[in-house]
Formats: C-alpha cells, structure tokens, sequence
C-alpha cells in the first residue's frame, strides 16, 4: 500500500521480521522512505505531518506484528523515530539553505511569509513530537508503553531536528540584523516571486541536499545532538 508516497507494506514488514541486529539498518531505511516522501512534495508543515504519522502507523503496525519476545520493542520503535528524526533534519537543513538566500539578499524577516516561514523551522521539534505522539496512540496496546518511554527518553536528550532548528533560527536572525545594519534591501518584486514559491524553493533544495550525499560528492557535516532546555 502506498500512502503519502510511502511504501507502508514494505516498512510494515521490515519492522515485522526486524532483530536486533538490524536495529541501525532499520533506522536507516526509515530515514531513507522519510526523506524520498518528503522530497515528493511541497514541503509544508501539513505534508510533513502527514508523512510522519504514515511512517510512525507502519512502523507500529510492523512492530505489532513482530513474534513476542524476539526483539525489544522500545528499540524498534526508538530506531524509527531516530530514522525520522534524521530525515526531518535534513528538512531543517534545507529550510536554512532557502531562508539563507533571502536573507543574503537582504530580505527582512519580519515579511509576513518570512516570518511565518521561520516560525514553521522553529516549531518543527513541536510538531515531530506532537504528530509520533498522535499517530502512536492508535497503535496496539501493547505499544503504548514502549512508545511513551521512547518519546519521554527523547524529549528529555531533545533531538537533532530541534537542535538544528535552534541554531537555524539563531543564525538567521543574527544575519537579517546585520544585513539590516549594512543598509542592504532586496528587490521586493524579486523577493515576492521567490516567497510565492516558497515550499516548493525549499523541496527543490532538499532534492538537491540528497545528490549532493551520493557516492562520489562530498557529505555534508550533520547537526549534533543538543538536550532540550
């Protein structure tokens, strides 16, 4: 079944027959289906939600099915919330990367899609936490609470989208207040045309992210961890 651009059978069955030796392949097919479903579409906050809570009901579908006793559960789970945390990081990254280009152009953050833009950065940890919860609730009883000691294990540690989103906040207002000092201004005409499309800029820059990580090019140095304040 295909469902948000996501294989959900094929994920079902991997977290079905997962070991636990397989517990880092696992989180990085999770990373992998996250990322290509993203990349599918605009990358909005509703698209984003949507993905997660497909790949959060898969993976418990998946773990529901897994024979009792053949695997820790909380580490099942816990490799997919990490396989879409990294891939929602990379959102993060590629969100910095288009907000980047207004701002070297001297584009004033506070314009009402800018702003509005910076706050959907900003709210992402939120919004991961707030949709795996939802979405894990419809999951089997016996679920519940692997997947509650997960989420309170890793809003306590806080998780590389949140802190990326943090220092992609920072960053940025810290270079629209210089720019503003400098006196520098975009064209309003130019920076109209590129806020219209601004999903669609930031989709095209994470495509663009993921070839520059294929074999061959030259990979781009991940975010470390930060524990949540």
């Amino acid at each position: 079944m295909i469902k948000s651009g996501i294989d959900q059978d094929a994920l079902v069955q991997m977290f079905s027959q997962a070991t636990a030796k397989q517990g880092e392949a696992l989180r990085k097919a999770v990373s992998e289906a996250t990322l290509k479903a993203l990349q599918g579409r605009e990358l909005t906050m509703e698209n984003i939600r949507k993905v997660l809570k497909t790949v959060t009901q898969a993976a418990s579908t998946g773990a529901a099915q897994n024979p009792a006793g053949a695997v820790d559960l909380e580490a099942l789970l816990g490799k997919a919330f990490g396989g879409m945390d990294a891939a929602l990081l990379q959102a993060v990254q590629a969100n910095r990367k288009a907000l980047q280009q207004f701002v070297d152009q001297g584009a004033d953050l506070q314009e009402k899609q800018l702003k509005s833009a910076l706050a959907n950065v900003e709210k992402m940890e939120d919004v991961f936490f707030t949709t795996v919860t939802k979405a894990a609730q419809s999951a089997s009883g016996s679920l519940q609470a692997p997947w509650e000691q997960v989420l309170k294990a890793m809003k306590h540690k806080g998780t590389d989208t949140g802190a990326q989103a943090t220092s992609t906040v920072e960053q940025l207002v810290a270079q629209a207040q210089t720019a503003l000092r400098d006196g520098r201004a975009t064209s309003v005409r130019t920076a109209q045309a590129m806020m219209n499309s601004y999903a669609a800029l930031v989709s095209g820059v994470l495509i663009g992210m993921s070839e520059g990580l294929q074999p061959g090019s030259a990979a781009a140095p991940g975010a470390g961890r930060s524990r949540k304040k």
